[in-house]
């Protein structure tokens, strides 16, 4: 057991968060998301039976997000004429809030298909079992 490190954090992930350097990218997916397909380059970590804002919270008590780039968090964009609504968004503007000072300011979206392009170059993709339509939400790690 360590101090101060959220137990929802696994061995593992501690490791791949460790092993991440500045501007590496990581996405925390959604239950739909097809995380071993699309993360064939990546590491892929299962953290099932855990949502997404639960692990947002705990990642950002240990991983800085990037200062040199606008929107170091970027959310994958609803498609038009979904009628999806996305109140987690929400959740996770205030969980950003919480360990960033740019709060929302730091949080951007980007097109479904350009999301799932830029997931083609993550190092770590972590599969939760979220339940919310378009959950996945993409983290850029910044310095201490």
């Amino acid at each position: 057991m360590l101090k101060n490190i959220p137990p929802i954090l696994s061995p593992e992930l501690l490791k791949v968060l460790c092993e991440m350097g500045h501007s590496d990218r990581l996405i925390i997916s959604d239950g739909n998301f097809p995380a071993e397909s699309m993360g064939k380059n990546a590491i892929v970590i299962r953290c099932d039976g855990h949502g997404v804002p639960e692990l947002l919270d705990a990642i950002l008590t240990v991983f800085p997000l990037d200062t040199y780039v606008e929107k170091p968090v970027n959310l994958m964009e609803v498609m038009p004429n979904d009628p999806v609504e996305t109140p987690i968004w929400d959740t996770y503007k205030e969980i950003i809030a919480k360990h960033d000072s740019r709060g929302a300011d730091a949080v951007g979206c980007i097109e479904r298909f350009a999301f799932y392009e830029e997931t083609k170059k993550v190092y770590c993709i972590i599969a939760t079992s979220e339940k919310a339509l378009y959950a996945n939400i993409m983290l850029q790690k910044g310095v201490i």
